[in-house]
């Protein structure tokens, strides 16, 4: 028997400098795939960001190299090089060999600093198999190269210099990451985004690779970031601009309505960190909008309605950005904004902004109300269909959908509901699967676009009416993700380009009146083969032709292809071994990484402009691999 009094002094193990990075990363970097490499390069950029913030940098260069490692360079101070007077080595070491190490602890080095956990540049270095640095500050350059974490050589003077700056170069571990392939698109969209918030900023994005550079400044900051947002929309008005500063807080805000738009595409933002579940600053804009909104109403005698919240967003692309000295996060992400005394702040300048922009731009007040006011009619006309779906509902005893073949099992997280194109589908997936958890429901051609359409609009479509009674959650405001009766809802259609536009209207649905279950993982994309090849008794499927082309070269020989034309082309047991079999199917997960940029692409290939659509069609043909004509 294990004696309880041996837990001593000695068993207590401390790891030292970087180890517990290094052990744990996913403890700093939230996981060691995807995400987690590209962390790396926003803890660097971080860096180079609060020299901006502080007003000594105005360039951030950053090249994806040949080799697989990244360089981020900036034209700021540059990384003091002096000896710390306590840890009696330079202090660039220092930065990159010690957990929360850095000037952004030091209020008076920077008022405010991005990155949302403070473990700094140290965490990249731990986590890379090389990383060298070079500065240049007070007239030379300096030169270390570390491994691992660990310094290989000294801090060294390598020559003259009359400018300053930092430039990081790093490359990951593979012994720690699932991938090191850096995605170009990834960066792209994050540096894009940093140059809108930080007005004037040059970001220079290369690829050595495929000899691409990108680069970035906006004068504009993020009244251009609302430019950009609206390229594609019937706009009302210029874009509203507001900037104040109070208690050191410095509060932005750039808003523009658009007339056919019926969602609210409002993104929050506290020292450049994208506030996903927004926070304090939010609720205070939203209060003061509303607020302002309903009083100039009831002065002008416009209508006699009283609108919420919701009403007086619908159509509204806008822009909160903050930077706070002592930002305090929340929330599942940890990134929601928690300071309470930023609502009061934010709500009582605001409010005393738009009361005032309302009265010197009566015209397009008008029109902003006219908005509103449509909504909140809108808003009363869904209240009463969706009474009228509820009322139907409970005269036909609360029945699932006639054309759902429900499973047997009660527990909703064992359960999958299939969404499938066509009543021929239906019928061989209804065959195919396993009764006791997947349940199947046929969809008749093209469900509603919901990007064109108000929620009383939605409640009288049959197809969206049948998925949200067989999903049993509601949606938008009543949505309760308690009450869903499936844990996996997967879109199976077919490999052409119908199925992919019958999957893009589902997820325009889902993700405008559903969100809760892609952020919570519940939602897939089955994908299914497009090729059957025979060899012998031997036979593959496979989801391409870039695949298909692969297998061709390693098994050679004599072989057999035959190509899906659609799902209702295979047998059950096809379909079954293929697309339905939790042991050998492929299904993507759908995630949304940039909530930005997925809202701009859902409005430009589901909106009404058809310019915007166009354009984005002609410069990503290129890209296109299976298309079916």
């Amino acid at each position: 028997m294990e004696n309880k009094n041996n837990y001593k002094a000695e068993n207590i193990t401390v790891l030292k400098g970087l180890e517990g990075i290094k052990q744990r990363p996913s403890m700093y970097i939230g996981d060691t795939g995807f995400r987690g490499l590209h962390h790396l390069i926003w803890e660097v950029v971080d860096n180079s960001i609060d020299e901006a913030l502080a007003g000594f940098c105005s360039e951030i260069k950053v090249v994806l190299n040949k080799d697989g490692s990244v360089s981020v360079e900036d034209n700021g101070r540059g990384i003091p090089v002096d000896i710390h007077p306590t840890e009696k080595r330079p202090a660039v070491e220092v930065v990159l060999t010690m957990l929360h190490a850095g000037g952004k602890f030091n209020k008076e080095s920077y008022r405010v600093s991005g990155g949302l956990h403070g473990v700094g540049v140290s965490v990249t270095n731990a986590l890379s198999k090389r990383l060298d640095v070079e500065i240049k500050r007070d007239g030379k350059t300096f030169k270390q190269n570390y491994a691992y974490g660990n310094p290989i050589s000294k801090l060294e003077e390598i020559g003259v210099s009359d400018k300053t700056g930092t430039r990081i170069t790093f490359l990951p571990d593979e012994k720690v990451f699932s991938t090191v392939e850096f995605d170009f698109e990834i960066v792209n969209r994050r540096l894009r985004e940093l140059a809108f918030l930080n007005k004037g900023l040059k970001i220079i994005l290369v690829d050595d690779k495929n000899e691409k550079e990108i680069v970035y400044q906006y004068e504009g900051g993020i009244k251009s970031f609302v430019e950009y947002l609206n390229k594609s929309k019937e706009k009302i008005g210029d874009i509203i601009h507001f900037s104040k500063e109070k208690d050191n807080i410095i509060i932005e805000i750039a808003m523009q309505f658009v007339s056919k738009d019926y969602n609210e595409s409002v993104f929050s933002f506290v020292n450049n960190i994208n506030t996903v579940e927004h926070g304090t600053h939010y609720t205070g804009f939203c209060t003061a909008l509303t607020r302002v909104i309903n009083n100039y109403i009831k002065k002008h005698k416009i209508a006699d309605v009283s609108l919420t919240g919701g009403d007086t967003r619908e159509g509204l692309t806008g822009i909160i950005s903050l930077k706070v000295p002592e930002p305090q996060f929340e929330g599942q992400t940890k990134t929601k904004l928690g300071n309470s005394e930023i609502k009061g702040i934010v709500d009582s300048l605001f409010t005393d902004f738009l009361h005032n922009y309302f009265e010197e731009h009566p015209a397009v007040a008008k029109l902003i109300i006219g908005k509103c006011v449509n909504a909140a009619q809108a808003r009363e006309a869904a209240r009463k269909a969706r009474e009228l779906v509820r009322r139907k509902s409970v005269l036909d005893g609360f029945s699932l959908p006639g054309k759902l073949a429900d499973c047997s099992e009660k527990d909703p997280s064992k359960c999958e509901l299939f969404l499938v194109e066509g009543d021929s589908a239906g019928g061989s997936a209804k065959m195919a699967r396993d009764r006791n958890i997947q349940a199947i429901l046929p969809l008749r051609g093209k469900i509603l676009n919901v990007e064109k359409a108000r929620l009383d609009k939605i409640f009288k479509n049959q197809e969206i009416i049948n998925i949200i009674t067989a999903l049993g959650t509601g949606i938008s405001d009543e949505f309760d993700i308690s009450k869903l009766r499936y844990g996996k809802i997967i879109i199976m259609g077919d490999s052409d380009v119908d199925g992919a536009h019958i999957a893009c209207l589902l997820l325009t649905f889902f993700y405008r009146h559903m969100p809760q279950l892609i952020e919570n993982g519940n939602l897939y994309i089955a994908q299914a083969p497009l090729y059957k090849v025979n060899k012998g008794k031997q036979k593959h499927y496979v989801l391409n032709d870039e695949n298909l082309k692969i297998l061709l070269e390693q098994i050679g020989g004599d072989v057999e292809i035959q190509r899906f034309k659609g799902l209702g082309e295979m047998n059950p047991e096809q379909l079954w071994e293929t697309t339905m079999n939790p042991e050998t199917r492929t299904l993507k997960q759908i995630t949304i990484e940039d909530a930005v940029e997925a809202d701009r692409m859902f409005s430009i290939l589901m909106g009404d402009e058809v310019e915007p659509r166009r354009e984005f069609i002609m410069a990503n043909a290129k890209f296109v691999k299976n298309l079916d004509v």
